[in-house]
């Protein structure tokens, strides 16, 4: 058995999570989190207060989703460790989601990429414009 250097060792790793290709399990993770709802969702726990929000706060914060999509992306945010779900025993029974350590350290990069829509929207949207008048002249 030949034995390797620590170079070739690192980049096999390397390439055994490169989102580039298509077996990579990799591009699933980037699949998961470029979703909308993920993306909303997540920013929407990164700024509440403790990053913790009850079920029906997510709801009303996230204008459009429905309450099966919401139910399954937070299933599937848990799943994926981003969120902890704590149901309380009352009459309604309370459910709070919360950003996990690793939600956070996604919710710091999601936020820049929010904010970065809404710093640029005026100016995207101007080129679109622009594109859209060019590609409709005959």
């Amino acid at each position: 058995m030949a034995t390797r250097t620590a170079a070739a060792r690192r980049e096999e790793a390397r390439a055994a999570y490169d989102a580039f290709l298509k077996e990579c399990p990799t591009g699933q993770l980037l699949a998961r989190i470029s979703d909308k709802w993920v993306g909303l969702i997540v920013s929407a726990l990164r700024e509440a207060e403790d990053h913790c929000l009850r079920y029906s706060d997510l709801g009303r914060k996230i204008p459009g989703v429905s309450q099966k999509m919401l139910t399954q992306t937070l299933r599937s945010l848990e799943r994926d460790g981003l969120v902890t779900r704590t149901v309380t025993p009352s009459v309604p029974v309370r459910v709070d989601y919360r950003l996990t350590e690793l939600g956070h350290s996604l919710g710091c990069l999601l936020a820049s990429v929010k904010l970065w829509a809404e710093n640029h929207f005026d100016e995207v949207n101007a080129h679109r414009e622009t594109y859209d008048e060019a590609s409709s002249a005959p």
